[in-house]
């Protein structure tokens, strides 16, 4: 369940908690686990969702950046979170940094560095994923070598 949905569920179970007891529903249903990210749950730096973003965006890069190959990602591999920083009172944008190795169309593998930054998506719904492939940053916008997301 995206977060947005886990959201919309939480604010609507709080607005109907006095309509719910008559309808059966019980306190177990109200104080239902909204998935919050831990130190040690790096799986959101593998979801599906980060994984197409992320080839989808370098799809569009490589055809619309000049001089660079025409390739495409085919496979991530060796997928780990490599640090994170919770939203809290003084940065309220909880942040994971995260980093692998994609395996490329012309038979290449190349480092991956990317960032997932909690509630930046489009209209402050969902998360935003920010990614450099080393090598593919012809416009140094992550700095020398990704070095912005690492």
């Amino acid at each position: 369940m995206t977060r947005f949905a886990q959201s919309a569920l939480a604010a609507l179970l709080a607005f109907c908690t006095p309509l719910a007891a008559p309808l059966g529903v019980t306190q177990a249903v109200q104080a239902a686990d909204l998935a919050i990210y831990t130190d040690e749950d790096s799986s959101v730096c593998g979801e599906a969702w980060v994984l197409n973003k992320i080839t989808d965006r370098f799809s569009y890069q490589v055809h619309h950046v000049p001089h660079l190959p025409d390739v495409q990602i085919v496979d991530f591999q060796r997928i780990h979170q490599h640090r994170y920083l919770p939203a809290d009172d003084t940065w309220p944008i909880g942040r994971r940094y995260c980093g692998a190795t994609v395996s490329l169309s012309d038979g290449g593998a190349r480092t991956i560095w990317y960032l997932i930054e909690e509630g930046q998506g489009f209209a402050s719904i969902g998360d935003n994923v920010e990614f450099c492939v080393s090598g593919f940053d012809r416009w140094m916008v992550y700095n020398g070598r990704c070095r912005v997301l690492r």
